[in-house]
């Protein structure tokens, strides 16, 4: 048996496990929500699982949640103060040297590295639950919204990545630094020009997808089972489903059923 094959035995076997730590660390946010009405949903593959699967995607190793701008702002104040003992705010101000501008709930007695994550980084990483900030969408042609906003992503995503000295960083330096300066031009004249009330989604440094959603098919929220509990869903699911995965009930080709996680273990002590 190869090092590769111990490893991927290792992460099958791990990941029940911590799936269901952070279902805990779900049911602290949903809990959260509630108690201060601050609207969320799940989001992304989360979604997708509790429709598809009464829960988590077999081989999926995260939670996603979504909420509009206002409520993340407000789960920011009240959730420090909130949380257990045992998890963690985690937000672009609080720990800078985070990979990604992502906000996080972070369980403190686990560990989880991402793809593109060092295992020395120096802020907690434990399991997770990922909150995913959304934001009105100007009224602009869906196709082209879509590609703007990816490519300000992975332009954005390129040149905060650590580069060595060379010829090629120079040259992705300068490409990547127009295209960025360009499109978030693009980006600040349409939701200047137009309404962002008709479309909402990520906000764009996190939208790698370019995914638009029509803001009724998210609110009002509706609720969904995901591992026989009850939590905030999207007012629409099948239409927002089909905007991020077109025919969502299709199973992807056994190839593609992959955990995403480097390394993950369940409990440090």
């Amino acid at each position: 048996m190869q090092k590769n094959d111990f490893l991927e035995a290792y992460q099958k076997q791990a990941l029940r496990p911590c799936q269901l730590k952070q279902l805990a660390i779900l049911v602290e946010i949903d809990r959260i929500c509630r108690k201060h009405h601050i609207d969320y949903w799940l989001e992304s593959g989360t979604l997708l699982g509790a429709v598809r699967h009464g829960g988590f995607i077999p081989w999926d190793d995260d939670i996603d949640v979504g909420m509009m701008l206002p409520e993340v702002e407000r789960f920011k104040q009240v959730a420090p103060n909130e949380l257990p003992e045992t998890m963690v705010l985690q937000t672009p101000e609080t720990m800078p040297e985070a990979k990604e501008p992502i906000i996080k709930v972070r369980d403190l007695n686990s560990f989880f590295v991402e793809p593109g994550d060092r295992f020395n980084a120096d802020y907690p990483k434990g399991l997770f639950v990922d909150i995913f900030p959304f934001v009105g969408y100007p009224t602009i042609p869906r196709n082209f919204c879509g590609q703007l906003v990816r490519t300000l992503c992975r332009s954005r995503a390129i040149l905060h990545k650590p580069h060595p000295y060379g010829l090629r960083s120079v040259a992705e330096f300068f490409w990547f630094g127009a295209k960025y300066v360009a499109c978030s031009f693009v980006w600040h004249a349409a939701c200047l020009l137009t309404s962002r009330k008709k479309y909402a989604s990520i906000i764009p440094m996190n939208n790698g997808y370019g995914t638009t959603h029509l803001r009724s098919s998210i609110l009002p929220l509706s609720s969904v089972e995901f591992e026989g509990r009850t939590f905030s869903a999207p007012g629409d699911i099948d239409t927002f489903l089909r905007d991020l995965y077109g025919d969502y009930m299709q199973l992807p080709p056994p190839e593609k059923r992959k955990i995403h996680a480097i390394f993950m273990m369940e409990k440090l002590s």
